[in-house]
């Protein structure tokens, strides 16, 4: 019955939404109602999926690569001390620009396809991965390490057997925060340059005044980005049956 209670806060908030637009008898070009904006989904449905598609692909794209590169940095930073002195101000400095001033510039450079939404998810989803798994490293006991090395194990087992696992709830925590944070950069890229994706299909539907399917593109993101943290919440806490705060 784990689905129960985010029904139940669906509905209410279904029911606060429509509460607002029948006591306030707001317009539907300010605020559509509920049932309006079901009904438009319906009509525009494959509409929607068509530019849905472009960004569900643009998102985990995103979040494959960001991952694999935090994944590797980390590592990298980990077990060789130089490179912690030069990756980290590149991780600072990740997160000191707004993505928002970097996205004309990646479109520019990347042009107004695929290349450029991935490249602003990837930049967003860089440092939590990173920063994470850096931490889950760096907080390995030190008594599996001793131990591990006076049984002969060489680097690269110790990594493998011992620093990489005892590594991956802290890294599970950096994933989670990577899959809400990831439609971000590629609705960004979408709005600044583009010709497809669920952020095109807003944009445009907002200089037109069709704000119920600005609406429906805009819940059809968010159906995706909940189903894609729980989806990876549940793969983890199964991967991490081991460890009691993670296992599902």
């Amino acid at each position: 019955m784990s689905w129960l209670k985010p029904l139940l806060i669906a509905l209410a908030l279904l029911g606060a939404w429509q509460t607002v637009v029948f006591v306030f008898d707001t317009p539907p070009y300010i605020l559509p109602g509920p049932e309006r904006v079901l009904l438009v989904w319906v009509d525009n449905w494959v509409l929607i999926a068509g530019h849905a598609t472009t960004t569900v692909l643009e998102i985990v794209l995103g979040l494959v690569l960001g991952a694999l590169l935090g994944i590797l940095t980390a590592v990298t930073m980990a077990f060789f001390r130089p490179a912690h002195s030069w990756l980290m101000p590149v991780l600072v400095v990740s997160q000191a620009l707004p993505v928002f001033a970097l996205a004309p510039i990646l479109v520019l450079w990347l042009g107004y396809g695929l290349a450029s939404k991935v490249a602003m998810a990837v930049l967003i989803i860089y440092f939590p991965v990173t920063a994470a798994c850096y931490d889950g490293l760096r907080h390995v006991p030190r008594g599996w390490l001793d131990l591990a090395r006076t049984m002969g194990a060489s680097p690269r087992s110790v990594l493998r057997h011992v620093q990489f696992p005892a590594a991956l709830p802290a890294l599970a925590s950096g994933l989670r925060i990577a899959a809400s944070v990831a439609p971000i950069g590629a609705i960004v890229g979408e709005w600044v340059g583009s010709s497809r994706g669920l952020g095109y299909l807003m944009l445009h539907a907002n200089a037109r005044m069709q704000v119920d399917l600005m609406f429906a593109a805009l819940f059809t993101l968010g159906i995706f980005a909940v189903a894609l943290y729980f989806a990876l919440d549940w793969g983890l806490g199964k991967l991490l049956y081991w460890h009691p705060q993670t296992a599902r």
